[in-house]
């Protein structure tokens, strides 16, 4: 259990640390950024939690904040298996959790 929740605490950080990439330069780039090659790196690599934005977020919800839905659920499911972690590993007195 322990290790499938340090692989899903792994990917759920690296998607957050993506989106504050990718909104960093959003905002340092200016209209450049499609241009830009890391920019479009972490567009790859943001695909996914944005699709997840769309399919969690209602119709009202304009796309140009399908970035900040991604970020705000990314966040909720990080801070949720590291709780869940927590438990575990107080669960089992430690082993394994070093």
């Amino acid at each position: 259990m322990i290790p499938f929740l340090n692989i899903a605490q792994l990917v759920l950080y690296i998607g957050l640390l993506a989106l504050v990439g990718q909104g960093l330069l959003y905002v340092l780039t200016g209209q450049k950024r499609d241009s830009n090659l890391f920019y479009q790196l972490f567009q790859v690599l943001n695909r996914p939690w944005m699709a997840m934005a769309r399919l969690v977020s209602p119709a009202k919800v304009a796309s140009r904040h399908h970035g900040w839905v991604a970020f705000f659920v990314l966040s909720a499911l990080y801070l949720m298996v590291t709780v869940l972690k927590i438990e575990r590993c107080v669960s089992v007195a430690m082993a394994g959790c070093r």
